[in-house]
């Protein structure tokens, strides 16, 4: 996976509960950040499992997806998690080795 394309990714307290959908050009340092407790929303609610994620072309792309998400019913977004990981499994350790 390349470092610095533009993402969307959502991640959560535990499975089924508070989650946060965001957007950024630098995938590995936001996830760091959402695990070492750096941000407020996330942070609040201890929202540090990685559990959902999309690569764009471009931070426009980016952007529009993660409002469309965001737009969504909750429901949407728990199906959107479950359809590329249902068991809801830390995707963390999936882009620290780069085999995304």
């Amino acid at each position: 996976m390349r470092e610095r394309l533009p993402a969307v990714y959502i991640v959560a307290n535990q499975r089924n509960g508070t989650i946060y959908t965001g957007v950024t050009a630098h995938l590995m340092q936001r996830i760091w950040q959402h695990r070492e407790g750096l941000g407020g929303f996330s942070t609040r609610y201890g929202c540090k499992l990685f559990v959902w994620f999309e690569m764009h072309a471009t931070m426009e792309s980016a952007i529009a997806r993660e409002k469309q998400i965001k737009a969504g019913s909750r429901a949407k977004k728990l199906a959107l998690i479950e359809a590329d990981n249902p068991h809801w499994i830390d995707l963390w350790p999936t882009i620290l080795d780069g085999s995304e």
